[in-house]
């Protein structure tokens, strides 16, 4: 008799009580007992007295009864019994979750030189995860290349192309702890041209650092139009980054050397702007001086010796003050994948949005309707027998090849399958059209949503709506320019995968960009019926 490994579901799950090494030890057993009762009767010596029917009929008996019992042994717990393993399951997970420290997915954003690196090796240091040779490592290699000051940001910029040029291009990614939470950092870059990569990382974030330089002239190059300081606050807010820490660097510098003057001269220009880009400035962005390459200010509040008129909270303690969004462990599994590699297996990398992850698990990848099973499962850097939302997992795959993934491709549950679509209706905020351009039906655009990098067109606009009031100005515009509000019809030319924006906010909200600039935000509104991929036609 075989095995059945992919045993019936308890609520969606694999009941874990009969472990996988148990499985196996009864299998072995069970072949064992078969090899016993089918091996061929030992001959009969000459002079030996035949075997009996009796003897016969006692051996199909038992073996019966020994198969029944197998049988038995590997059953599924049925009704009651059922529920109770499920309860106990579900009560053993919460303990587990009980047990954890919060987690937070933190992005370091801002203009290129702010000091974003520097400030996530520092923390990288102070916390323990980088030991006083590595620093000394890494300050001789800055040296040699004459970038003394560069040398805390080698911990975050690790490939040749990040330390020549002194600035991030992929989205470094490390972990560190405090007395309550779990951190993963993600440093963005700043740099224009790698935009899309700091999308990508804000997508995952649940918190944002906006790291502002205080030095002369660099404020400003960042604050002003066309630099980076400005489109990375807009991007957070609407890739869901919902609180900030606003910390103003680079308090040290010979230029500033900790000014009140200067630090309230740039809360003062920074404070209106966040409150255009959506933010509530009272309750959802904090304020703080800090010197990332010193490590003023940041594990412990700064001397009085050194700023006597900072009475505010240091980094660390504003980090752990934040509050975690609130996350569905039991919704249905939505887990965008934003890489994806081979290692004895396929292995795909992302954020649980919503739901749980568990080892053993049967579950779809989207578009391709790929079912596969989960058989193994890291979080951080540690091995997991399940993850929850707002975890950075990489979770390995059987059935289905590593080629046949792609970035923006959703791992989600298969009783609740993510849509898959090709044109869906959303509400649009057109922040600046490059070179005044008008927006119409026909503009193209890239169009970023979750891990997702996709061509689009805008196929029809529907109602213009006033910025302000949020009512109709007009019923049917043709078209529109800075500033302004409407609902329009968007089309891609490959399946993707997304939800509503009120169903999921991470999964339903989007930025549009063009030449290397953002020149729309967005919330997706409707999508086509299920079963289909289009709206046109659509009731």
């Amino acid at each position: 008799m075989e095995m059945d490994l992919d045993r019936p579901v308890v609520d969606g799950k694999r009941d874990e009580d009969a472990s996988f090494s148990e499985d196996i030890e009864m299998q072995q057993k069970e072949e064992d007992q078969k090899s016993d009762w089918d091996a061929e009767p030992p001959k009969k010596e000459e002079g030996e007295e035949p075997v009996s029917n009796d003897s016969g009929v006692q051996h199909e008996v038992a073996k019966e009864e020994i198969q029944s019992s197998l049988q038995s042994l590997q059953l599924e717990p049925k009704g009651k019994d059922k529920d109770v393993a499920a309860t106990k399951q579900a009560e053993e997970e919460e303990e587990d979750d009980a047990k954890k420290k919060r987690h937070l997915n933190v992005v370091f954003i801002g203009h290129v030189d702010a000091g974003k690196s520097t400030i996530g090796g520092q923390i990288l240091f102070m916390s323990g995860q980088v030991d006083d040779r590595t620093i000394q490592k890494y300050e001789k290699e800055a040296k040699d290349k004459s970038r003394e000051s560069w040398y805390m940001a080698y911990i975050m910029d690790t490939n040749e192309e990040e330390r020549v040029k002194g600035i991030t291009v992929e989205v470094g990614r490390a972990h560190f702890e405090t007395e309550t939470t779990r951190f993963t950092i993600l440093d963005a870059p700043g740099h224009k041209s790698y935009v899309p990569n700091m999308i990508s990382g804000a997508s995952q974030a649940d918190v944002g650092v906006l790291v502002i330089s205080a030095r002369k002239g660099e404020f400003e190059t960042g604050y002003e139009r066309g630099g980076q300081t400005r489109e990375h606050v807009q991007l957070a807010k609407t890739l869901g980054v919902s609180k900030l820490l606003v910390v103003v660097n680079k308090m040290d510098d010979p230029t500033v050397n900790w000014s009140k003057e200067r630090y309230d001269e740039i809360e003062s220009k920074m404070v209106p702007f966040l409150r255009s880009s959506g933010y509530n400035v009272k309750k959802d962005v904090i304020f703080l001086p800090i010197s990332g390459l010193l490590g003023s200010n940041m594990k412990e509040r700064v001397d009085k010796s050194v700023c006597p008129w900072w009475n505010g909270q240091c980094l660390f303690e504003a980090l752990d003050a934040l509050e975690v969004p609130l996350r569905d462990p039991k919704g249905s599994l939505r887990m965008p994948i934003i890489d994806k590699f081979k290692d004895m297996g396929t292995v795909v990398m992302g954020k649980i949005e919503s739901g749980t992850v568990r080892e053993g698990d049967n579950l779809l990848v989207m578009p391709n309707k790929a079912h596969v099973k989960v058989i193994g499962l890291h979080c951080d850097e540690n091995k997991v027998k399940r993850a929850g939302p707002g975890e950075n997992v990489r979770v390995k795959l059987s059935g289905i090849e590593e080629e046949d993934i792609l970035s923006g491709f959703v791992l989600c549950s298969v009783d609740r399958p993510i849509n898959s679509i090709s044109e869906f209706d959303a509400q649009l905020q057109i922040l600046e059209l490059v070179d005044n351009a008008i927006f119409t039906a026909g503009y193209k655009a890239v169009l970023h949503i979750h891990s997702v990098v996709e061509e689009c067109e805008i196929v029809e606009l529907f109602e213009q709506i006033d910025p302000k009031t949020r009512k109709v100005l007009k019923k049917k515009a043709l078209f529109v320019k800075n500033g302004a509000v409407v609902v329009c019809r968007i089309q891609v030319n490959n399946l993707i995968c997304i939800e509503n924006f009120s169903d999921f906010q991470q999964l339903g909200r989007f930025t549009l960009r063009t030449e290397g600039k953002t020149v729309a935000v967005g919330k997706v509104t409707r999508l086509p019926p299920a079963g289909r991929t289009t709206l046109s036609g659509a009731a």
